[in-house]
């Protein structure tokens, strides 16, 4: 079988060969994880951790099956946009250990509640939290460093 013809069997693969081929990966070393990658996609990335090429390949069959990103993920990804920023939504609850404790906000509309109090913004909350002036989408790890 060619590798042509061995990738467009996995493109039709079903739900449960794909869980099937997931579990027997289990059992396998680097270079074999390696060697299913090249028979399945060709040139496999060069991660050195066995466990993270388990996850990538599974990840990459069950996309193959289920269909990967969506639209929208995938236009987000191509814009290789560094300063991903998630704006709060209402409904929104956010959490930040800081000192040795953990602290949650709610998210309304325009306006932001913590410990029972209504502030204006979540840098209002941080500044109360820290003492110190701080951007608060920041601070909850919306942007930025603390991205997450």
């Amino acid at each position: 079988m060619t590798r042509t013809q061995n990738k467009s069997r996995y493109f039709r693969l079903n739900s449960r060969q794909a869980k099937a081929d997931t579990v027997q990966m289990t059992a396998l070393s680097l270079s074999e994880l390696r060697e299913d990658w090249r028979t399945r996609f060709g040139s496999p990335p060069m991660h050195r951790a066995a466990d993270l090429l388990r996850r990538v390949l599974a990840w990459r069959i069950q996309a193959e099956v289920q269909g990967g990103f969506d639209a929208a993920t995938r236009r987000l990804l191509s814009k290789g946009d560094s300063k991903l920023y998630t704006a709060p939504q209402p409904g929104m609850r956010l959490a930040r250990d800081w000192a040795g404790r953990r602290h949650e906000v709610v998210v309304l509309d325009g306006r932001i509640i913590y410990e029972g109090q209504t502030y204006g913004s979540l840098s209002a909350v941080a500044r109360h939290i820290t003492g110190q002036r701080w951007n608060g989408p920041r601070f909850f790890g919306l942007r930025g460093a603390n991205a997450r």
